[in-house]
């Protein structure tokens, strides 16, 4: 019985601390909105074409924001600069391989420049997974966003794929690795399109 009792205590002490990054990711998120009310960039996550188009027409409706891409394929490159946007404004970052790598690869230069509170564009359908996954890994890093779906035709995504994906970015706060290259879906798809495009979400 006695040995019992250590175990039991490291075991509470974990769970203690577990629950208490679980609440104080959310209060974080929340604090650095109040604190920085109004977004001062605008990040797209690439993936459907159509969030270039509807990414440029928000940029040209707040000229003063600067424009981070995170991944996309060259013909949304293409899309943007046919668009009348200053190219300085828009930034690419093609490091991330999925909508964790988008969260986890742009905490860097955000933070590099100062950037606190973002405008989150991605597809209507996207958007659930991409706030519970930004909410876990840009809130544990003092980021926070404001949402802005460009709507689309497809179907919401499964509360499955939503659990995956949250339960990918616990383990990048615990471990610092994202379990992308254990996704059998983007493993399959990812050699291909190597030679098309650096990364896609």
């Amino acid at each position: 019985m006695l040995s019992r009792k250590p175990f039991r205590f490291l075991l509470i002490v974990g769970l203690a601390a577990i629950l208490t990054v679980i609440i104080s990711i959310p209060v974080r998120f929340v604090l650095v909105k109040l604190q920085n009310p109004e977004p001062e960039a605008i990040l797209m996550l690439g993936g459907d074409l159509f969030r270039e188009d509807f990414t440029a027409e928000f940029g040209q409706q707040h000229p003063n924001l600067e424009i981070w891409i995170s991944g996309t394929y060259p013909e949304g490159r293409r899309i943007l600069e046919e668009h009348d946007l200053d190219p300085d404004r828009v930034h690419y970052d093609d490091r991330a391989t999925d909508t964790v790598t988008n969260f986890t690869t742009m905490i860097e230069p955000l933070k590099q420049n100062h950037i606190s509170h973002v405008y989150l564009i991605t597809s209507d359908h996207h958007m659930p997974r991409s706030t519970a996954i930004g909410m876990i890994i840009f809130g544990s890093r003092g980021i926070t966003f404001t949402r802005v779906p460009a709507p689309s035709d497809q179907s919401p995504e499964t509360t499955l794929r939503i659990a995956r994906d949250v339960g990918r970015s616990f383990m990048w706060l615990v471990t610092g690795r994202t379990g992308a290259s254990f996704n059998p879906r983007l493993s399959s798809q990812i050699k291909p399109l190597l030679s098309v495009i650096p990364q896609h979400n």
